[in-house]
């Protein structure tokens, strides 16, 4: 009976130290931890004022996420994103950054892979001229020859794939993929957002659609997926003074075109704050 007993506590410790030899990430993000930001225009800040010297080539502003967050929450910033930037350039330049002693991720990809941005967005507005009460974009982006609703699972499948070789690099790491915010309103129109009148609930279906693709990939991935879509409602191009995304014209010193404001940039960067210490509880 006692070799029994001895054996059993045996396993038991056994199993104890097996655990903790294993790479966890840690839900607790402390003080002098590492980050490292991976992303496009809409996580280095396109447009915004105070660009970083050492990342002025790419867009880095200091009122971009990524440092927000850094200063909340007193950790090391290593900011890789850059305008233009797609997932394949994450994978093969970006990630690089990433190593086994970071402490924290974040990931903000996808919209300008297969020139998904380009086409929902200047691609649409261009295309109302042509049809200002109709629905243009809605004919061509689902025409087979120009679908612009297929792309987001394959933008998804992207993603997921990066998410993982960072997971890979640093499997002790938190891991979050940030949405993008809703640039178009549920209702109505605006100047600053020229779409054909019929075009507006398409468009905003097809940010609806990357953010669902998204979401599947960090969940595919295990990572954690920080919604900014939901929390951003109302907050859309056409919200005036409390639009979280500029419209259609770029405004030096405030943002490129169709790109989070400065109030946008600060709104997501509490969103990733929020996620990270909810985790904590």
């Amino acid at each position: 009976m006692l070799n029994r007993v001895l054996a059993a506590g045996l396993a038991l410790t056994v199993l104890a130290l097996a655990g903790c030899g294993e790479d966890r990430a840690d839900p607790a993000i402390r003080a002098g931890e590492r980050y490292v930001a991976l992303g496009d225009s809409y996580t280095s800040g396109g447009g915004l004022p105070r660009t970083r010297p050492s990342g002025a080539a790419c867009g880095q502003s200091e009122l971009a996420y990524p440092s927000l967050v850094a200063k909340a929450l007193d950790v090391r910033l290593t900011d890789v994103s850059c305008g233009g930037a797609t997932t394949e350039d994450g994978t093969a330049q970006q990630v690089e950054a990433v190593t086994k002693g970071t402490d924290l991720v974040t990931v903000g990809l996808g919209g300008n892979d297969f020139s998904w941005f380009l086409g929902a967005m200047f691609g649409c507005t261009s295309l109302a001229a042509s049809d200002p009460t109709g629905s243009p974009c809605q004919r061509q982006g689902t025409a087979p020859e120009s679908d612009l609703t297929a792309l987001p699972p394959q933008i998804g499948a992207r993603v997921e794939a990066l998410l993982s070789d960072v997971h890979r690099r640093a499997p002790g790491a938190r891991i979050l993929l940030v949405g993008y915010p809703q640039p178009v309103p549920a209702h109505g129109s605006c100047a600053a957002l020229p779409l054909a009148a019929g075009d507006y609930p398409f468009v905003r279906a097809q940010w609806a659609a990357l953010d669902d693709a998204m979401r599947r990939a960090a969940a595919a991935a295990g990572a954690d997926f920080v919604e900014v879509l939901a929390p951003s409602e109302g907050h859309d191009i056409c919200a005036g003074d409390e639009a979280w995304v500029n419209g259609f014209e770029a405004q030096p010193g405030v943002a490129a075109a169709y790109h989070p404001n400065t109030a946008g940039q600060a709104a997501v960067a509490e969103l990733v704050v929020a996620a990270l210490r909810a985790s904590e509880q």
